[in-house]
């Protein structure tokens, strides 16, 4: 499932390099303001912080909401307190875009993520095209030296790389290329079966100075204080917000 993810992505990112090409999306990265330092808007802090998703569909569960307006469910994160926001950007499985993310940057003050199966320069550049501060970067979809290549071309565009692991290795090597932002999946691409407690095992794998992020497998404030006490400084959430009541839902969460 995952080489099928990255596969299409790459071909996404071909059909959009014949209509604008690197040299175009290179001036559009620089033409934009600097990103928002996401490092410092994710610190730990006495409470847990969320990654609120931006989020219409998923492999594992098709279709989840329409979000005819992107920018306005962004607009009640904030709201509601989200400390960041992830976009959704793959088109195939997650039905989002690139417009989607520039909808949200637009509307939003607060540090905007491209999530999405990142492999190539061009979908850095294009991501910093498009507004974001921070992209994602999954470990066992790269080899060590592009993941190496693509997080240091992030740095240099003044972006944030939430570098998602899976294993005790992965972890290792988000480590190896100086990562200040790692997360832990609990979803394991290649099966997309979830385990909850994977975060727990592999937190303390990760140093203090390094922000812990939980991703998936949140469906209530209790999973939220689950990975809270396992050791996450911020929890990313899809699923539970698009599918309720946004303001609400992340009211229940930050209690933890």
């Amino acid at each position: 499932m995952l080489n099928d993810l990255v596969a299409g992505a790459l071909r996404d990112a071909s059909e959009r390099r014949t209509l604008r090409s690197i040299a175009e999306v290179e001036a559009a990265a620089a033409a934009r303001a600097p990103a928002i330092d996401a490092l410092h808007a994710l610190a730990p802090s006495q409470r847990v912080r969320i990654i609120a998703e931006v989020k219409r569909a998923s492999p594992s569960r098709g279709p989840l909401a329409d979000i005819p307006d992107p920018a306005a469910l962004a607009v009640s994160y904030e709201t509601g307190g989200a400390s960041a926001i992830s976009v959704l950007t793959e088109r195939h499985r997650f039905s989002g875009s690139l417009a989607d993310l520039e909808a949200v940057r637009d509307a939003v003050q607060i540090p905007v993520l491209r999530k999405d199966f990142i492999a190539e320069p061009y979908q850095v550049l294009e991501a910093r095209a498009a507004g974001a501060d921070l992209v994602l970067l999954i470990v066992a979809a790269l080899d060590q030296p592009t993941l190496s290549s693509l997080f240091e071309l992030t740095r240099q565009l003044g972006m944030t790389a939430l570098v998602e692991t899976h294993s005790a290795e992965e972890v290792s090597r988000a480590l190896d290329i100086g990562a200040g932002l790692v997360g832990v999946n609990a979803r394991d691409l290649s099966t997309f079966e979830l385990d909850q407690d994977l975060f727990g095992r592999l937190a303390g794998h990760i140093p203090s100075g390094v922000i812990r992020v939980a991703e998936s497998a949140v469906k209530s404030a209790a999973d939220v204080a689950h990975y809270r006490e396992a050791g996450a400084d911020v929890v990313l959430v899809g699923e539970a917000l698009v599918t309720g009541d946004p303001v609400r839902t992340l009211a229940e969460f930050l209690g933890n």
